[in-house]
């Protein structure tokens, strides 16, 4: 994506170049696999795949945000022809965005539906406990949204479509310093959430060496409610920054709670943010905050716009960069679908290991060694 700066009464959209990030600020069992798994699809009509995600708890909008972008992915390609002469159909489990209820979830898609192939989820913690049954049955799984690099660590046979944490982390630093030019942080992470706890350490990191101070680093829990004693302490340090790695839910909450204490810092986050939610929960203490995203409803690419118009069209909303991200990832793993030697998980893994310059509507994708996205 091209770079761009727009600027609004409600909203600032920033690119910074490198891999077509956008920052915005809201207004508002022992390794292995039986023969069975994913055995019968060959010689049926269609090739089931799974999706897994938060479609309810205090992540629900990315569940569905995700899911929606994949449904309609799915139903863009079944039109088309589908895939070898086979339809595509989803097979979505709630996991209540709780990490023992995606291994739960994930283990039924593979051991009693058969799927070839699985989507999800978005956040890190999930995907790096789910993933290693998908590694374990060796099913492919492709991340739309999971950041932290742990996730693809889990093995061979976890893909993502996203930037990672190190990236995201190391642009909100440059972000804050080169853009905004304030050089005392406060950081304030979700310890529950490895998504949070790495992307803080790669800020940290990035904002110390361009010369950036840490006068605070301090820790919630997720489904916490007050942060008033937390916040108390990052004001008396007087800083310029806080920034807050977490997810919509809590951050929308610290953002009142902060203003309400009279800590004026700008607030700085990544991609957690994204929800319509956030500004519902923040009201006016959100606004001018920034984000990293993977994209922006915004961008004059006519692949994004056209993605925006369909979206439109079948949701009657402005697709978020979850729902974007939802889109990619099942049109990747389609795509390998299609370039398969044959309709096994082994032959789909493979072909994803080998996915070159796809045009996504969040960038040009190709998947490296590591199984992560470069765009």
């Amino acid at each position: 994506m091209k770079n761009s700066l727009k600027l609004g009464t409600t909203r600032t959209l920033v690119t910074l170049g490198v891999l077509g990030i956008f920052l915005s600020v809201g207004c508002v069992k022992k390794e292995g696999t039986s023969s069975s798994v994913g055995s019968d699809l060959a010689s049926s009509n269609e090739i089931l795949i799974g999706e897994y995600g938060s479609m309810t708890g205090s992540e629900s909008t990315f569940g569905v945000s995700t899911h929606k972008g994949i449904l309609m992915a799915i139903d863009e390609v079944n039109k088309a022809g589908g895939v070898k002469g086979k339809k595509i159909q989803l097979k979505n489990y709630d996991d209540q965005g709780q990490a023992s209820e995606a291994v739960t979830v994930v283990t039924k898609l593979i051991t009693q539906d058969k799927v070839s192939l699985i989507l999800g989820e978005v956040a890190s913690s999930r995907s790096i406990a789910a993933g290693a049954v998908a590694q374990q049955y060796k099913i492919p799984m492709v991340s739309p949204s999971s950041t932290n690099p742990r996730v693809t660590q889990v093995g061979d046979n976890v893909f993502r479509v996203c930037f990672i944490d190190p990236f995201q982390g190391s642009v909100m630093a440059r972000f804050a310093i080169n853009n905004l030019k304030l050089k005392k942080a406060a950081v304030f992470r979700d310890i529950k959430a490895d998504y949070s706890v790495g992307l803080a350490n790669f800020f940290v990191d990035e904002y110390k060496k361009m010369g950036g101070e840490i006068v605070a680093d301090v820790s919630y829990a997720s489904g916490d409610m007050d942060f008033k004693s937390q916040l108390t302490s990052i004001k008396s340090k007087n800083p310029d920054v806080l920034f807050i790695p977490g997810y919509y839910t809590e951050v929308g909450l610290i953002a009142r709670q902060a203003r309400e204490l009279g800590l004026k810092a700008v607030l700085l986050g990544g991609d957690g943010w994204d929800s319509e939610k956030l500004t519902e929960i923040g009201g006016e203490a959100i606004v001018g905050g920034y984000f990293s995203n993977h994209y922006s409803h915004e961008d004059k690419s006519p692949v994004v716009q056209n993605f925006v118009a369909q979206f439109k069209a079948r949701y009657g909303d402005v697709p978020s960069g979850l729902a974007a991200q939802g889109y990619d990832a099942a049109m990747v793993a389609i795509d390998a679908m299609k370039r398969s030697s044959d309709l096994s998980p082994k032959s789909f893994r493979d072909a994803l290991a080998q996915t070159k310059n796809f045009q996504g509507v969040t960038g040009m994708i190709t998947i490296n060694e590591e199984r992560n996205a470069v765009k």
